[in-house]
């Protein structure tokens, strides 16, 4: 008799974590002590881009941001840096 190979088991695919976006909002003292990953800011749309261009923004120094050891956050003041770099005037 032969073995036969098994099959492997999959875990189930997680669904990723949504954000509350009642913490986002910077009216609060809280929110200026709070600091958000890429995916919480692309899904809360605080800055006009994808998780992936923002984390490629980020590794090439493009927007203001924390490494908070070796993973990438943003505060409540970087996303007010980050929304003025992006800022255009209006066409007259």
């Amino acid at each position: 008799m032969t073995a036969q190979a098994t099959k492997r088991r999959r875990a189930p695919a997680k669904a990723p974590k949504v954000p509350n976006p009642r913490t986002a909002q910077g009216s609060s003292p809280e929110a200026e002590f709070r600091r958000w990953t890429p995916d919480e800011v692309a899904a809360l749309k605080l800055l006009p881009y994808t998780e992936r261009m923002i984390r490629e923004k980020c590794y090439r120094r493009e927007l203001h941001f924390h490494k908070d050891g070796g993973r990438i956050t943003f505060t409540a003041e970087d996303l007010r840096l980050n929304n003025q770099l992006g800022a255009q005037a209006p066409a007259a």
